[in-house]
C-alpha cells in the first residue's frame, strides 16, 4: 500500500491531513481530521470534500473523520468502470482496509448516502452506524418530477452548471468532466430496488431528508418503517435504533448547507442519546 501524505487547506478543515491511497485501480484522495471514534464521510455526485462544507469540521470536534473523494471526483482518479452504488460501496470497503479501519460510523449525503446504504448491505461488518442524508432505496422513491427528468439528462446541459467550471481546479484529469457526467447520468437510471436488503439490515440508520428533497417524504417514512421505526414510543416498547429527521423548508441541495441542524441530528444518534419524555422517571 502506497500512501502519499499531503497537507491541505480546504473549506472543510484547514488542519486536515490529505493523502492518496491505491484502491481498486484508483488513486483515492482523502483527508483525516479530528480525534475520537472513526467516522467516514461520503460526498454527493459532482461534489468533493470542500463542497461538503462546514459539517466536516463540526463532526471532527468529536470524531476522527475520514472524508474521501469518489471515483472521478475531486482529486481521485477515474478508471474505465461504470459508477454504480455497489462499486462505490466496495471502494469504500477497500479504502477502509487500506487505511486500517476495521469498522466505523458512516455519514453520506445524496450519492454518498446510497453508497453508504450499499456499504451497510454488502459489508455490514464495516459499519457501526449509518447516517444517510437524502437517500432512497428504490428509484420509485424519487419525486415524480425528477424521475421524468432523468431520461432528458444530457452531458451538454451539465457542462453549463457552475460545478463544471470548478471541476478542473481539483481534478486529477481536468478534462475528465464530460466522461464523469456520462457515468453519473447512467447512475441515475439505476433501479436500485433494495427493499428486501434494507428490511434485513441490522445496522442502525439515521435517515435525514429535506421536506422538499428529491426523495418523497412517503419514501423516507417507508424506509424508516422497513428499519423498524415509526411505532408509538410511549407504549412500553423500546425505540427503534434507527431514526428519521426531516429538515423544514429544505430542498435537496440545501440539506448540506445547514451544518448546525445536521450536526444536531447526527451527533445524538452517533452517541446513542435519546430525549426523555415527561412520563419517564427523572
Amino acid at each position: 500500500m502506497a500512501v502519499t501524505l499531503l497537507l491541505t487547506s480546504t473549506a472543510a478543515d484547514a488542519q486536515a491531513k490529505g493523502a492518496r491511497v491505491q484502491v481498486n485501480g484508483m488513486q483515492v484522495y482523502y483527508e483525516v481530521s479530528g480525534k475520537g471514534e472513526p467516522l467516514v464521510v461520503l460526498h454527493g455526485a459532482y461534489m468533493n470534500i470542500p463542497t461538503m462544507g462546514a459539517i466536516i469540521p463540526k463532526l471532527a470536534k468529536s470524531h476522527k473523520v475520514y472524508a474521501l473523494e469518489f471515483q472521478g471526483h475531486g482529486r481521485t482518479t477515474d478508471i474505465d468502470r461504470p459508477i454504480t452504488y455497489q462499486n462505490l460501496a466496495d471502494d469504500v470497503a477497500a479504502f477502509m482496509d487500506a487505511v486500517g479501519l476495521k469498522k466505523a460510523d458512516v455519514f453520506g449525503y445524496s450519492m454518498g448516502s446510497a453508497a453508504g446504504l450499499q456499504l451497510a448491505i454488502r459489508h455490514p461488518e464495516k459499519v457501526n452506524k449509518l447516517v444517510a442524508a437524502s437517500v432512497a432505496y428504490d428509484i420509485q422513491g424519487w419525486q415524480p418530477e425528477f424521475r421524468e427528468f432523468i431520461p432528458k439528462m444530457t452531458v451538454e446541459m451539465f457542462l453549463e452548471m457552475p460545478f463544471a467550471k470548478e471541476y478542473p481546479k481539483l481534478a486529477a484529469n481536468p478534462k475528465g468532466f464530460p466522461a464523469l457526467v456520462k457515468k453519473l447520468i447512467q447512475l441515475e437510471k439505476e433501479p436500485m430496488a433494495w427493499e428486501k436488503d434494507v428490511k434485513a439490515l441490522e445496522t442502525p440508520v439515521l435517515i435525514i431528508t429535506g421536506d422538499a428533497d428529491v426523495a418523497t417524504l412517503e419514501h423516507s417514512v417507508a424506509m424508516f418503517r422497513l428499519l423498524g421505526g415509526g411505532g408509538p414510543g410511549d407504549m412500553g416498547k423500546p425505540l427503534s435504533p434507527s431514526r428519521l429527521a426531516v429538515m423544514p423548508a429544505t430542498a435537496h441541495t440545501a440539506v448540506i448547507s445547514q451544518p448546525e441542524l445536521l450536526h444536531a441530528f447526527i451527533e445524538p444518534f452517533l452517541k446513542g442519546q435519546t430525549p426523555k419524555g415527561f412520563l419517564e422517571a427523572p
